[in-house]
C-alpha cells in the first residue's frame, strides 16, 4: 500500500498525525534514531523497541553503500532483514555525507564523483544510481538525491545549486517510477527543500517540490550552521507552502528545543546524532536540563536515571571508560528524545502545545 498520512490534530500550526508504512504506523511528531552504518550506534534492536520507543529509524545510503556494500544487501533480502529490524526504515540520500565527508569530490550534472571516507577509492552518485541503491537497501522511506550547499552559501550559489538539486529531482522521480521494489513492500520517495537561508529560494524549492505531489516532503541544508532564528524562519516560509496532508520531515535536526520550536512551526520529522553522540560523550538530556555526568558532583548521587542505575554509576563507568557507560547514556537520550515528541503529540491534541512548549522550552536549556 502507499506511504498514507492522516492528520489527527493541529494546534496552531503544530500537527499530530499518523503515517502508515508496510513495516507499521508512525505517530507524528516523531523523531528517529540514526542508524547511519545500519545500527544505532551503543543500542541494539530490542532496546530500541522496548526502552527507547523507537517507531522507525534511519540508515545512511553513503556509509551503506560503501560497506556492506549492495550485494551483500540484496543477498540478505534488504536492511530490514540484515538489522533484524521490523519497523519502518529510512535512508538518506547520501548527499550529505557526499558533500560533508568525502575528499576531492567533483559536482557536475551527471552527479557528484567522490572518494571513499574508508580507503580513497573513487565512485560517483547519479539520481538514478542513488535510487538504485536505496531500493536495494529496501527502506519504507527513499529521500532524492540533491546537492545540500554550504549554509554560508551566496545567492547566486544557492540558487545555482537549488536548480541542480530540481534538475536531479526530475531524474530521481523518472528512475524511482521506472523501478519497482525490492521486498516486496511499498518505497516512498521524499523530495528536499533547498535553498540555504534564503526565502525567496526557499519558496522556489517548497513550490517546485509541491507541484511533483510526493508522498512526503523533506527540509534540507538547515542547521548548518546559520542562526537558530533563520532557521525557524525558513520552516515557517516552507512550511506556507508544502501540501498540509503530505508529512514534512526537517533534516538533521537538531536540540530539544529546535524539535518543539519546529513542532510549533508544523513539523513532524526529525532526526539528528545529538542524543546518541552527546551521550557518548556524557552529555545527558532530561525534562529539567543537560547533566555532563562526567563532572565531579555526580559522583556521590545516587538518584537513579535508568533502571535502577544511579547517577553516581553512570559517571563511574564514563570516568571508567566502559562499554556499559556508553549504551546506557544513549539509551537515556534516545528514550528522553522520544518521550518529548510524544508529550508534544499529547499537548497538540489536548489543544494547549503553545503553553506546554513555553515552559519545557525555559527549562531544557538549563545546565544542572
Amino acid at each position: 500500500m502507499p506511504l498514507t498520512f492522516d492528520l489527527n490534530a493541529v494546534c496552531g500550526d503544530a500537527r499530530a498525525g499518523v503515517i502508515h508504512t508496510d513495516h507499521g504506523d508512525i505517530q507524528t511528531p516523531i523523531f528517529m534514531p540514526v542508524g547511519t552504518a545500519g545500527s544505532v550506534k551503543a543500542v541494539h534492536q530490542q532496546e530500541l523497541k522496548d526502552e527507547v520507543k523507537a517507531q522507525i529509524i534511519l540508515g545512511n545510503t553513503y556509509h551503506l553503500y560503501l560497506r556492506p556494500g549492495c550485494d551483500i544487501l540484496r543477498q540478505a533480502g534488504g536492511l530490514h532483514r540484515f538489522n533484524a529490524w521490523d519497523r519502518p526504515l529510512l535512508t538518506d540520500s547520501g548527499g550529505f555525507q557526499v558533500f560533508s565527508l568525502a575528499d576531492n569530490r567533483k559536482i557536475k550534472e551527471e552527479g557528484c564523483t567522490f572518494r571513499s571516507h574508508i580507503d580513497g577509492s573513487k565512485h560517483l552518485f547519479t539520481p538514478e544510481n542513488v535510487m538504485d541503491i536505496q531500493r536495494v537497501i529496501g527502506a519504507d522511506i527513499m529521500m532524492a538525491f540533491d546537492e545540500c550547499a554550504p549554509g554560508d552559501s551566496d545567492h547566486r550559489y544557492a540558487q545555482k545549486s537549488m536548480e541542480l538539486t530540481h534538475r536531479w529531482l526530475d531524474r530521481c522521480i523518472a528512475r524511482f517510477s521506472e523501478t519497482e521494489p525490492l521486498y516486496g513492500h511499498h518505497q516512498a520517495l521524499f523530495p528536499i527543500v533547498q535553498g540555504c537561508q534564503y526565502a525567496d529560494l526557499r519558496r522556489v524549492s517548497a513550490e517546485y517540490i509541491a507541484s511533483k505531489d510526493p508522498e512526503g516532503c523533506a527540509i534540507g541544508g538547515l542547521a548548518v550552521g546559520e542562526p537558530t532564528e533563520k532557521m525557524y524562519e525558513m520552516i515557517e516560509v516552507v512550511n506556507a507552502i508544502l501540501p498540509k496532508n503530505r508529512p514534512r520531515y526537517l533534516m538533521g535536526v537538531g536540540t530539544p528545543q529546535n524539535l518543539l520550536e519546529a513542532i510549533e512551526r508544523g513539523v513532524d520529522m526529525f532526526d539528528c546524532v545529538m542524543p546518541t553522540r552527546n551521550g557518548r560523550n556524557g552529555l545527558l538530556f532530561t525534562a529539567e536540563g543537560t547533566i555532563n555526568i562526567k563532572n565531579k558532583k555526580w559522583e556521590t548521587c545516587f538518584e537513579p536515571i535508568y533502571k535502577g542505575y544511579t547517577l553516581a554509576y553512570l559517571h563511574h563507568l564514563i570516568r571508567a571508560e566502559e562499554i556499559l557507560g556508553l549504551q546506557i547514556c544513549s539509551i537515556v537520550n534516545l528514550r528522553f528524545y522520544l518521550w518529548l515528541v510524544g508529550e508534544a503529540r499529547s499537548h497538540i491534541v489536548a489543544g494547549d502545545y503553545a503553553t506546554w512548549k513555553a515552559g519545557m522550552v525555559g527549562k531544557l536549556g538549563r545546565r544542572l
